[in-house]
């Protein structure tokens, strides 16, 4: 289930603006130049306006748009730098899709294999997304067995797969937000919930092994035996 989002104060958004500048600042060597002439520009044309008689009103203005225009620089070069660091991560897909605006329930990594490969599974008002990072072949062997599992409580929700890469074929990190927040609304809000309680309850059933039981997971020779009543 989607956990409720807690409210941030306005010191902790402050520190997570900081904290995103920061890291922008490292990944990206031409977002502080383009801070700059964000803040120049409006400051340069405010101080023009009040020179030339048009009113002290233009400064406020001029602190708006020059706030206006740092925040879309920020905006911009951060989701690229996540961008160029996310991409080749392993679980890059899930910790976007964690990220993303709406109501996206995710369940990273639900399958996956010893070399890193791996299938998220999200569930959103479009149905549900099965994300696959890893080795091409391998991840679509994976998506191949969720999308048999999932089929048995989804109904008629839409299902649609992505494998993660640059490959022909597959789904580039950096168009992951912008091609899920193409998907259609296929569901309600109300679907989403039954649908994710209906996953839950699945992901929690224990899954025997396929073929003969190992010798360490049999009964003893009597168990049975002892446990009939007398």
């Amino acid at each position: 289930m989607a956990k409720p989002q807690e409210k941030v104060s306005f010191g902790e958004r402050l520190k997570q603006i900081g904290q995103v500048f920061t890291f922008t600042a490292r990944q990206d060597k031409w977002f502080v130049p383009l801070v700059i002439a964000a803040v120049l520009i409006p400051v340069a044309l405010t101080v023009t306006f009040v020179l030339l008689g048009w009113g002290w009103v233009w400064i406020p203005v001029g602190v708006m748009v020059t706030l206006l225009a740092v925040l879309i620089v920020l905006n911009l070069r951060s989701n690229a730098a996540m961008m160029n660091a996310a991409e080749g991560q392993p679980g890059a897909a899930a910790s976007i899709m964690e990220n993303l605006r709406g109501d996206w329930r995710v369940r990273p990594a639900a399958s996956s294999t010893t070399q890193f490969d791996m299938v998220h599974i999200v569930i959103g008002r479009p149905g549900v997304i099965l994300l696959g990072e890893g080795q091409a072949q391998r991840v679509r062997g994976l998506m191949g067995q969720e999308k048999r599992r999932l089929s048995k409580v989804i109904g008629n929700a839409p299902m649609y797969d992505y494998v993660i890469g640059q490959d022909e074929g597959e789904l580039s990190i950096r168009k992951l937000r912008t091609t899920m927040l193409k998907l259609p609304r296929n569901l309600t809000g109300k679907d989403v919930n039954a649908l994710d309680k209906r996953l839950a309850a699945l992901m929690a059933r224990p899954q025997m092994p396929k073929g003969a039981i190992p010798k360490n997971m049999r009964p003893s020779k009597g168990a049975f035996r002892q446990q009939r009543p007398r």
